[in-house]
């Protein structure tokens, strides 16, 4: 077994004794994209497990151990993670967790050491917890993000957006039920079999592959008068997580209506630039800048190449992030970046002007970002809009279900009255 290494402050270490022995537990939030995300970590030698577990008892084991004035996302990763330790399902003492961590000032940030006093509440704090950021917060010798790691997973978030963008125009509309998602699987396994081999990792590759990707979904059977479209913005992980928005886009589809929700792209674009910005409000080095500006084109250069694959292939596209950034000008500035910042309302922006009026801004309950940028910004978007439909749903342990859909059920049958209504500014 292992033996447990701690650094200079306490901290205990993930080592690369460790990597040999130890299956690291890692939240769902994107199916598809967490899902390549996962097979890349493995092709490095990382034995890796995604949590896709969704019921009562994770909010409660959440509940148990982080105070419930927590931010909920956080209460639902940490009590899924311990959740998966106590299953039974794991030697806990041969598991590691994996969880993401920004930097940025959200509580998000802070999610890493909520979970690691958890498991000491729990009684686990023998287990490692593995921060994955680009920032070189709690290095570990065990885990390392490679350049070709780094890549891939920027790689897989782009095909990713790519193929959820195309798979929820065409599931709405299939004419074989299952057709979408078993050709979604199937890309997937492809991607990290040419991953494997180093191939689709350049952007000549990337762009032929869009291409092919595109086409192969324009193939499928559809059929059936257009649904009522309904967008879906919010805070990342309860905008995107199964878990977390109580599987709102399976409702919406169940309802009859077609999910739209906007890529994880335009996050990362957004997070990247975060960093130029904060050089001319605060100050900092012109190297840096350069850059991350250098770093930024290239990501843009990757999302004007997946728009065009989309718009080729007769899908419609969303737009690019200069765009996003052009469109909230008058509403909110570059200094609005806490969160989600001005890139939820720009989202918001955009799906009202591509003809997507009605939206459903998930947000958890307390989240001030999410309060600000998306429920504070509703009045002004309806004042400007009058025929913009948006509903603020709050997710948090002592918010149920039904009242949700009872709420999202109301705007639909808004959406309905206004049926053939233009939306004018």
């Amino acid at each position: 077994m292992a033996k447990l290494v701690y650094d200079e402050t306490g901290r205990l270490l993930f080592t690369e004794e460790m990597k040999a022995e130890y299956t690291l537990l890692m939240p769902q939030m994107l199916p598809v994209h967490f899902s390549m995300m996962q097979r890349c970590l493995e092709l490095h030698g990382y034995h890796v497990d995604m949590l896709t577990t969704n019921h009562r008892g994770i909010v409660d084991t959440g509940l148990k151990y982080v105070h419930n004035d927590t931010c909920y996302p956080a209460l639902l990763v940490i009590g899924q993670l311990i959740d998966a330790i106590q299953s039974g399902k794991y030697d806990p003492h041969k598991v590691g967790l994996l969880i993401t961590q920004t930097g940025g000032g959200c509580r998000a940030s802070n999610y890493i050491h909520l979970l690691r006093k958890a498991l000491a509440r729990a009684g686990l704090d023998f287990v490692p917890v593995i921060s994955v950021n680009l920032s070189g917060l709690d290095k570990n010798p065990g885990f390392h993000l490679s350049l070709s790691l780094i890549r891939q997973m920027i790689f897989s978030m782009m095909y990713g957006d790519l193929i959820v963008q195309i798979a929820n125009q065409c599931r709405p509309y299939e004419v074989e039920e299952g057709a979408t998602d078993r050709l979604v699987e199937q890309w997937v396994n492809r991607l990290v079999s040419l991953f494997a081999a180093g191939k689709g990792l350049k952007f000549s590759a990337m762009v032929k592959l869009f291409d092919k990707i595109a086409a192969d979904f324009k193939a499928l059977p559809r059929a059936g008068e257009s649904k009522i479209r309904v967008g879906v913005v919010g805070e990342i992980y309860i905008k995107y997580a199964p878990l977390g928005n109580n599987n709102l886009e399976a409702f919406l589809l169940a309802e009859g209506a077609e999910p739209v929700v906007p890529g994880l792209t335009d996050f990362i674009i957004f997070k990247i630039y975060n960093r130029d910005v904060d050089v001319d409000l605060y100050g900092g080095l012109w190297a840096k800048q350069k850059i991350v500006r250098l770093f930024m084109r290239y990501v843009e250069k990757c999302q004007k190449a997946m728009i065009s694959a989309i718009r080729n292939a007769g899908f419609r596209p969303p737009e690019p992030f200069s765009a996003l950034h052009s469109r909230v000008k008058g509403y909110l500035g570059d200094g609005n970046k806490m969160g989600e910042g001005w890139l939820l309302t720009a989202e918001m922006l955009e799906l009202i002007h591509s003809g997507t009026t009605n939206i459903v801004c998930t947000q958890p309950f307390g989240c001030l970002p999410n309060h600000i940028v998306g429920k504070g910004m509703i009045r002004r978007l309806k004042d400007d809009f009058p025929n913009s439909n948006i509903v603020a749903i709050d997710y948090d342990p002592g918010a149920t279900k039904i009242n949700q859909e009872n709420r999202i059920k109301l705007m639909l049958a808004n959406a309905k009255r206004n049926l053939g209504h233009a939306v004018t500014p």
